[in-house]
């Protein structure tokens, strides 16, 4: 990856119905921040941390299993940030 703060996206499906993205973070990289648009399903590669700030200001981080999905509504508005030291990857898939 060629800038360790910045995660990067890489687009491998997109149609009328979805549209799934690999994301892929270097030790410490964010998404930036963002809105989802649209009803979406993570599905972690990597066994790890990531650590949340969402538009409340508030912080969580979270325990993510590789192979282990999780939904979220369109709405949901945050920053998302590699809490390991070690590169950290996911599915992003989203509903249109």
């Amino acid at each position: 990856m060629s800038n360790p703060t910045t995660a990067k996206p890489t687009l491998q499906h997109d149609n009328d119905r979805t549209r799934v993205t690999l994301w892929e973070f270097a030790p410490g990289a964010a998404t930036g921040w963002h809105r989802h648009e649209m009803d979406y399903v993570i599905v972690p590669l990597t066994t790890g941390k990531l650590k949340l700030l969402g538009s409340d200001g508030v912080e969580n981080e979270t325990d993510l299993t590789a192979g282990v999905s999780y939904f979220r509504e369109a709405g949901v508005e945050h920053d998302v940030i590699n809490a390991n030291d070690f590169d950290f990857t996911f599915l992003e898939v989203e509903f249109k």
